[in-house]
């Protein structure tokens, strides 16, 4: 059986055209030691034949299309299937770095105790592309290393993990839809061994339509409740992300820009693709011009 050294891992349903443009980015950047894992919750929008035709063409390695419980569901799905030494997840509709990506990857491979890796991030919406702010979390991992707090929260956007770690640190909590945000507050509350890369290995890009922003706010608030219980988190911004706050904030139509309403976000949703690829292919020179200015190293 052929091994791998890395692992994409991607779980979708109905998100088609954010779809092809994530896929042919990794596609065009995958090493032969890098495998890609895709799990589609049973997709109407055309994205399972597309993905069976990848899958025939022996462009994707490992293909399954069936109905979800929720977004853990498949995530944990894509999880299991992983061969290679190091997983990746790669959202949708987000942005990535494949050179940043591999650096914590050798970093990984180099340093077997690493259970994950972590790194700075930059974050956007799509409605305001150009409005591009760093998402970072290097202070709370510091005050968290230094025994300060006894967990702290980061979103999987830009986490690597050891495959052979996760008998020890689990898989999504499927009760959770903030499932990130659990399972940072899980890993960090364990003690896992994390390094935090201050390179920028992915950029994220809130969109509409996206599960994160279907979630009700008292979902959240009992979500945090348990948080606080279980991991004694005391809170380092609020009882959220900052990447569910945005996603949340967008299902509601509420944030980032007042004067949006309900037709700038169903106009988002139609954008055509010609434009949207365009928006994209920005944010990934953007991602990559920001790490060629960045001196990142290892924490």
């Amino acid at each position: 059986m052929k091994t791998y050294t890395l692992s994409y891992i991607i779980a979708t349903r109905n998100r088609l055209p954010f779809l092809r443009i994530a896929l042919e980015k990794l596609i065009n950047a995958l090493l032969p030691d890098e495998e890609i894992v895709v799990v589609d919750g049973n997709s109407t929008d055309g994205a399972q034949e597309y993905l069976q035709q990848l899958f025939q063409q022996g462009k994707i390695h490992q293909f399954v299309s069936e109905p979800d419980h929720n977004q853990a569901h498949g995530w944990n799905k894509a999880l299991l299937l992983a061969k290679g030494t190091i997983i990746k997840k790669i959202i949708d509709d987000d942005v990535y770095n494949y050179p940043a990506i591999r650096a914590c990857r050798d970093y990984m491979l180099n340093n077997p105790q690493t259970d994950i890796c972590i790194s700075n991030c930059l974050s956007t919406i799509l409605l305001s592309p150009k409005n591009i702010s760093e998402a970072n979390r290097l202070d709370n991992y510091k005050k968290w290393k230094t025994g300060q707090v006894t967990c702290f929260t980061f979103s999987d956007i830009s986490m690597l993990v050891r495959k052979s770690s996760l008998s020890f640190l689990g898989l999504y909590d499927t009760q959770f839809a903030m499932i990130d945000w659990e399972y940072a507050l899980r890993c960090s509350y364990l003690k896992a061994n994390i390094v935090y890369y201050t390179g920028y290995n992915s950029l994220g890009v809130t969109t509409p339509g996206n599960v994160t922003s279907k979630t009700n706010k008292a979902r959240l608030k009992a979500e945090g409740r348990i948080g606080r219980q279980k991991y004694g988190y005391s809170g380092d911004r609020s009882d959220i992300s900052i990447y569910s706050e945005i996603k949340i904030a967008i299902g509601n139509i509420v944030y980032y820009k007042r004067g949006n309403n309900l037709a700038d976000i169903r106009q988002l949703e139609t954008i055509p693709a010609e434009k949207l690829n365009h928006i994209y292919n920005d944010l990934y020179q953007y991602l990559e011009n920001y790490n060629r200015a960045s001196n990142a190293a290892f924490v």
